[in-house]
């Protein structure tokens, strides 16, 4: 059963990613994905591990950076743990997750330096449905190249 329901979780991603960039398809997505259970793999496991293939930026011994494929921006860059660890979520997050919070922001303010985003950026961290997660991996959005409106949205 987790297999059936992770192939529908990848593909409504996948298609969230390859179709329209409307703010009611973020919605959309973020409505009909299913939190996982810790054992679950996300689409961003299949990335860390390869099997799905994603354009790296940065990475190290506890962080992935790679291009979103659904861009909101010139520079639109995601940040993942390498192991989720029950962090599905900043929600989710206990004290035992400090180091690997402060290493997604670190390696957010490394990655905008890396892609020049000199004149300024957004971090975004979505969590649950009403903040338009759509994959339950923790991960940090890094949003730049353009001037960027307030509010978000």
């Amino acid at each position: 059963m987790k297999d059936k329901n992770t192939n529908e979780r990848i593909a409504v991603l996948t298609s969230h990613f390859t179709h329209s960039t409307s703010m009611a398809s973020e919605k959309e997505a973020a409505l009909s994905a299913i939190p996982p259970d810790s054992d679950s793999p996300t689409i961003f496991d299949k990335i860390i591990n390869k099997e799905i293939p994603s354009t790296v930026v940065y990475e190290d011994d506890k962080v992935l950076a790679f291009r979103d494929i659904n861009p909101q921006a010139p520079v639109h860059i995601l940040i993942i743990p390498k192991v989720r660890d029950g962090l599905t979520g900043i929600s989710k997050a206990e004290e035992r997750h400090f180091d690997i919070l402060g290493r997604l922001l670190y390696t957010a303010k490394l990655v905008a330096k890396q892609e020049g985003l000199d004149e300024g950026y957004r971090v975004v961290i979505n969590d649950g449905p009403q903040g338009c997660q759509s994959v339950y991996h923790i991960h940090v959005h890094v949003i730049g190249g353009r001037q960027l409106n307030w509010p978000p949205g």
